[in-house]
């Protein structure tokens, strides 16, 4: 099951996911955010209540992240997942230590 809605703010067009991002319905929301693009404005995707992000919905955040479209989640699940696709488009992984600081895991070997 899948529920999208969009909004049409001042300064972007809003789409809204609530549900799961994953077999057919990756398709639907790869073509709406096709269309919001076709508008002028900025467009941003906001991953409210999903649940479930397959395979397919994962290189769908990426490539809507390629196509300048900003990603927004709520959830720790959905969270991490956007998170996860932003960094590989930086190709630099963050890691979480205990006291709340970042660091690249790649100098945490040095």
């Amino acid at each position: 099951m899948i529920r999208i809605m969009t909004a049409d703010e001042p300064t972007h067009r809003e789409i809204i996911v609530d549900g799961k991002l994953s077999g057919e319905c990756v398709e639907l929301v790869e073509t709406l955010c096709d269309e919001a693009i076709g508008n002028g404005k900025p467009v941003q995707l906001y991953l409210r209540d999903v649940s479930i992000i397959d395979e397919s919905g994962r290189a769908l955040l990426g490539r809507l992240s390629t196509k300048g479209i900003s990603l927004k989640a709520a959830g720790l699940y959905s969270s991490y997942v956007v998170d996860l696709v932003l960094a590989e488009r930086t190709e630099a992984l963050p890691s979480r230590v205990p006291g709340g600081s970042w660091h690249d895991s790649k100098n945490q070997a040095e």
